[in-house]
Order: structure tokens, then C-alpha cells, then sequence
């Protein structure tokens, strides 16, 4: 059973100003592709030391996907604090999901998204609109187990081969 965390990023959700759409939304689909996942949602402010104790009291998970924080804005720093708390990047998770976005919305070139690991959990920040979550998500879910299995030692099949 895959056990993931969503954090949402927003200043305005924190506040209570409007509820989180996107965080419930990636649950959503989560929980739809990979029947059993326990997921978890939670919402934060865009402030590091948040950010920080939110993936840090998360570490037991498999994943922690961030929703919000990952564009131009002053206040978006989703990205930075994320590669601070990681001990590897992995950088082709983000490179991927950018480049399909970029086929949903020329908008996602404004992405600064990151992508790492601390110990065996992956950290990916996906974008903090719902649309953008839930597209990022969707496609995540498809890779997420066999990730999940090559952190703790999983062998890669030979192709062709059972």
C-alpha cells in the first residue's frame, strides 16, 4: 500500500480566506488510480519554517506531493525549501510532468518545480491550480508504486521478461 502525503501551499487557504480545492483533488485521483493508497491532505502558508515541519513530520510516507509555491511570486519558495530538505534531486520526475503540462497550457514554462528524495520518501511539488494538480497527479499515480519499489531495493525486470 502506497501512503502519500498532499500539502497545499497557500497563504489564502491557510487563512481560511477560500478552501483548498487542489490538495482534495489530488486525494481524489490518487485514491481513484491506486485503490488502497492511504493519503493524507493538509494545508499550510507559504512560509519555510511551515513548509519545513509539514514534510518533515511526513517523512514516514512514500510521497509528499506539495501543491502551490512553485511560480514567479515572491512569496513562492515551494521549490528552494523543498531542495534544502532533500538529499537527492530527481530531477526527471519534474522535467516530465512540465513537459506535459506544456501541452495543456503554454503557462506551465513558469514552473520552477522541484523534485527530490529525503531517505525513502520522493518529494514532487506539483502546481497549485486545480487543473494543474489534478493532470500532475494522474500522471504520477501511473509510476508511483514501481518508484516506491526501486527506493526499497526492487529489481527492474529485463523487457520482455517476467
Amino acid at each position: 500500500m502506497l501512503k502519500i502525503a498532499v500539502i497545499t501551499i497557500s497563504d489564502r487557504a491557510a487563512r481560511g480566506e477560500y478552501s483548498d480545492r487542489s490538495g482534495p483533488r489530488i486525494r481524489a485521483v490518487l485514491e481513484e488510480k491506486l485503490p488502497g493508497a492511504e493519503v493524507t491532505v493538509a494545508v499550510v502558508p507559504d512560509e519555510a519554517d511551515a513548509i519545513t515541519a509539514a514534510i518533515l513530520g511526513n517523512l514516514d510516507r512514500d510521497y509528499i506531493l506539495t501543491c502551490g509555491g512553485t511560480g514567479l511570486s515572491a512569496r513562492d519558495i515551494t521549490p528552494e525549501t523543498c531542495a534544502r530538505l532533500c538529499d537527492r534531486d530527481v530531477p526527471g520526475i519534474s522535467e516530465w510532468l512540465r513537459r506535459e503540462s506544456q501541452q495543456e497550457t503554454a503557462h506551465a514554462v513558469f514552473s520552477r518545480a522541484y523534485s527530490g528524495m529525503r531517505g525513502h520518501t520522493v518529494i514532487v511539488n506539483f502546481p497549485g491550480s486545480v487543473r494543474g494538480a489534478e493532470f500532475c497527479a494522474a500522471l504520477l499515480a501511473d509510476v508511483m508504486a514501481h518508484g516506491r519499489d526501486m527506493m526499497h531495493g526492487g529489481d527492474h525486470p529485463a523487457h520482455g521478461k517476467t
